[in-house]
């Protein structure tokens, strides 16, 4: 007789929910993890007395009071608000693009005088006469040329490491314009970072849930799953799961370089992007400003910045972000055919399905399984 119901690859969000709703029912789990640790890239490391998002900023924000209230119960969520700043050459911009933004770039301050400047920039696109074939055209036609080339374009192009001009236009569907004055990146209605770090939530998540770090599924005894478990969840790569039988799926990963600065206040907020090529990473991370607000930064003389640095994935990094593209959407579209027909698996979260998905979304789909 098999002792569990369900083996869960994975503890990172989607598989920390899942096991923590599936005890909830009653049901044996098991967690096994690749990484020494818990939580998946949510996990935070403690440096200097300040939490450190290892694997990247993990902003939660949601309109789904339902997810709000469940992940509050586990850990109590601070205000941080998303406001993010662009410098390109040493010039600061607001994100997103906003009446702020507008008057950094032109000097305008009302809402016409900006549309009158966004509509005067799109016209070299105007002029061309035809759909837009890749994703610069597409950015001008939304945005107009000033705002491409000074916010969009080099980043665009050190995140994917490609030319903007060979990346498919489906990328950028739209590029929220806001004529007002709000630095506030996100629409929803809540926002905010686990006090205590993330750490802190998927600790409650998995309490009273067996672990096991440091296994990795496809080098352990664990590959036989059926032996040990009626159901698999599953949370890793979506071709790897399959041997990589029709080919591999590209990915965008991310490196970090990680250091302590001996001053209280490194940059004045939390997310900082470089815009330029002339800076080869993308953003900085000053990690204290996502728990820590006003007056009580000050009182920390050290703090902890991340510089992030895309790169393009070669076996043996660690997978992010899904590429987008004609091909690879295709050979995962035919992977999840495959997927489809393992009934007794659950694929699950981003890396398994091959979608980028916000922590919230996560959360949701699995409170809304029957489990």
């Amino acid at each position: 007789m098999v002792k569990y119901d369900y083996l869960i690859v994975g503890s990172g969000l989607f598989g920390a929910t899942f096991a923590y709703c599936a005890r909830q029912k009653g049901k044996r789990c098991l967690v096994i993890e690749r990484r020494s640790h818990l939580g998946g890239n949510v996990y935070c490391e403690n440096v200097a007395g300040i939490n450190v998002h290892k694997y990247g900023a993990h902003i939660f924000h949601t309109s789904n009071k339902k997810v709000w209230d469940f992940v509050n119960c586990f850990v109590e969520f601070n205000r941080y608000t998303n406001c993010p700043v662009a410098n390109y050459r040493g010039k600061m911009f607001n994100l997103p693009f906003n009446m702020n933004t507008f008057y950094q770039m032109w000097g305008v301050t009302t809402p016409a005088e900006a549309r009158q400047r966004i509509e005067a920039s799109r016209k070299a696109y105007d002029s061309v006469g035809h759909e837009p074939q890749n994703l610069e055209e597409q950015a001008i036609s939304l945005v107009g040329e000033d705002i491409y080339r000074t916010l969009i374009k080099d980043y665009t192009e050190k995140q994917w490491g490609r030319p903007c001009t060979e990346l498919p236009a489906f990328i950028i569907r739209r590029l929220p314009l806001r004529f007002v004055y709000d630095n506030n990146y996100f629409n929803d209605a809540y926002q905010g970072i686990p006090i205590g770090g993330y750490n802190k939530l998927i600790e409650g998540l998995l309490e009273g849930v067996e672990c096991l770090t440091e296994t990795d599924f496809f080098q352990s005894e664990y590959r036989d799953w059926r032996r040990y478990a009626r159901k698999l969840v599953y949370t890793g790569p979506l071709d790897e799961y399959f041997g990589y039988r029709l080919g591999r799926l590209d990915w965008r990963t991310v490196s970090f370089r990680t250091r302590v600065e001996p001053v209280a206040n490194f940059q004045g907020n939390a997310v900082v992007n470089y815009t330029s090529h002339e800076v080869p990473y993308t953003r900085v991370i000053e990690h204290k400003h996502f728990e820590t607000f006003g007056p009580a930064v000050e009182e920390n003389p050290q703090t902890v910045v991340s510089e992030e640095y895309p790169v393009e994935y070669q076996p043996g990094m660690e997978p992010y972000y899904p590429v987008n593209d004609v091909r690879n959407n295709a050979l995962a579209e035919d992977y999840r055919k495959l997927a489809e027909a393992e009934t007794d698996v659950i694929f699950g979260g981003r890396l398994a399905q091959y979608r980028y998905y916000d922590m919230a979304p996560i959360v949701e789909a699995v409170l809304d399984m029957s489990i």
